[in-house]
């Protein structure tokens, strides 16, 4: 009789990482960067010659090795530290033999580290911060701004694409680079001038700007296949701008008063009335001369559009009734929601708020410190909305890694599968700090714990060129690089807002803005 025996095989019995089994699919989070110990046990001896050569990191890990339990047990540790949230992955290669030849399989398997708490940048004090944080952000707004128009670029790749509503906040953050003394009032006052003077010329549709336009011409690129013209709600995040700006000037100042002249003419060919779609009792997001009313997106509370009908209410000669308010916006009182959730009451709009924008576009201007009608107290609206965000953060119901009671903020942002209107209800693990950030009228305390978090622990891969980077997902190992206008407008607006209440002051102080509010039943306190 002729036989062959069979090779015999090498298996891992056990496999851990700081005392986590490794055999399973879960995934290994939250491992300390300072100090791992991985520990693999073999069914068979290994040469203690040169199995080292066939363990490997990616990235590279600076390690030591071990083998004991007559050569079957690997023990590796770390020599130095690994970079926090972080992935890597350990890979046992197929080539491993046992001393008695016996074949190996292979293995890998990847582990996310948790978080440094050591300081990453120097220490400041809470106001040196905050200037910080504003020259940084206005940086975008100035800097970065689109040399023929002054317009705001849509994100820091756009090229020629600049955005409307963006530009509106950029608009707020001249005055407040002005005021932080970032620039010289005539400087600012030169560059409002160029963007007023471009927009005048620019595509306007019934008097009203689509959401991009080409930043050398002034032609209308579009959002979409059929968003190729007015956008109403872009525009009243313009206005909600121009208007500002309008009150800051000075009207015996001859170049100012121009500037004053200039925004009026703006302002008054904006045809609010005409996005009732012919009387509706609802105002109409997008028209088209080349697709009509095709988008047929009614704007209805509850989101950021709160400005577009409080500015539409304003206007003299393209106003629109009450009725478009109350019905339009607030659905005749279905906004109200009224239910808990974390414990904390909310008067308006989606359970749990939505993404954290909605608190703070229509509100970059409109001052919420007293307002209120018959749906909801907006203080209460903001305040309450903010802290139910950060309480799905210290909740986190998904285990997500790099949430806490300081790292958090769910609002449209980029993440690491593209774009998302994050919030408690769609959080895929993306933290977007403009959300904490610009909430900090509303949650000072709060808002500035996360300023320090993201600045301090996070800056290294947080912080760059124009402030804090767009998003973060730990959970993903994942960074932005990007940054988006209307996600660092609302930093340098909202902060100013909590600092001094310039933007706010200045935008009650229009007199068509207060007999808006008295219009359609606000009190505003004034």
């Amino acid at each position: 009789y002729l036989f062959e025996t069979q090779p015999g095989e090498v298996l891992l019995s056990s496999a851990t990482l700081n005392g986590r089994n490794l055999l399973t699919p879960a995934v290994i989070r939250d491992i300390s960067y300072n100090e791992i110990e991985f520990v693999f046990e073999f069914t068979q001896p290994l040469d203690p010659q040169n199995y080292q050569t066939y363990f490997n990191f990616a990235p590279d890990v600076p390690v030591t090795y071990s083998l004991d339990n007559d050569n079957r047990r690997v023990t590796v540790r770390n020599s130095a530290s690994l970079d926090y949230y972080a992935q890597y992955l350990i890979l046992i290669n197929s080539n491993l033999k046992s001393v008695q030849g016996y074949e190996f399989d292979g293995f890998s398997k990847s582990f996310l580290t948790g978080l440094n708490p050591e300081p990453k940048m120097p220490l400041l004090s809470d106001e040196a911060l905050l200037d910080k944080v504003q020259q940084y952000t206005f940086r975008y707004f100035w800097d970065f701004a689109h040399p023929v128009s002054g317009l705001t670029r849509e994100r820091n790749t756009s090229g020629e694409i600049v955005t409307i509503g963006g530009s509106g906040f950029g608009l707020k953050a001249i005055l407040t680079g002005i005021h932080r003394g970032f620039i010289s009032r005539g400087e600012g006052i030169e560059r409002l001038q160029k963007i007023v003077t471009f927009l005048g010329n620019a595509d306007r549709f019934h008097g009203v700007w689509p959401h991009w336009m080409n930043g050398s011409t002034g032609r209308t690129i579009a959002f979409s296949a059929n968003d190729d013209g007015a956008d109403l709600v872009e525009t009243s995040f313009m206005a909600q701008g121009l208007i500002t700006v309008r009150q800051y000037l000075d009207a015996n100042i001859p170049q100012e008063n121009t500037l004053i002249d200039d925004i009026n003419a703006l302002l008054d060919t904006i045809e609010w009335d005409w996005f009732t779609r012919g009387g509706q009792d609802v105002l109409y997001w997008h028209w088209s001369p080349n697709k009509g009313w095709t988008m047929n997106m009614q704007i209805k509370g509850y989101n950021e559009a709160l400005i577009t009908y409080l500015l539409a209410a304003s206007s003299e000669n393209h106003g629109i009734e009450p009725d478009v308010y109350h019905r339009g916006w607030a659905s005749s009182g279905a906004i109200r929601n009224g239910n808990t959730f974390y414990g904390i009451p909310l008067p308006v709009g989606y359970n749990y708020g939505g993404p954290l924008f909605f608190a703070h576009y229509s509100f970059l201007g409109l001052d919420p410190r007293n307002l209120s009608d018959t749906y909801a107290d907006y203080w209460v609206q903001n305040r309450n909305h903010t802290l139910i965000n950060r309480a799905h953060g210290i909740a986190n119901p998904n285990n997500f890694a790099g949430y806490s009671d300081v790292s958090w903020g769910f609002t449209a942002s980029d993440n690491p599968f593209g774009y998302l209107a994050h919030g408690p209800t769609r959080d895929n693990g993306t933290i977007t700090p403009t959300a904490a950030i610009s909430s900090i009228p509303y949650t000072p305390e709060e808002s500035m714990e996360a300023i320090r978090h993201f600045y301090f622990i996070l800056g290294d891969k947080l912080w760059g060129q124009y402030g804090f980077y767009d998003a973060f997902n730990p959970t993903n190992a994942w960074w932005a690089e990007s940054y988006l206008a209307i996600d660092q407008g609302p930093i340098i607006i909202m902060i100013e807002n909590h600092r001094s209440g310039l933007l706010w002051d200045l935008f009650m102080t229009a007199p068509e803005i207060q007999t808006a509010l008295d219009r359609l039943g606000f009190n505003s306190g004034q």
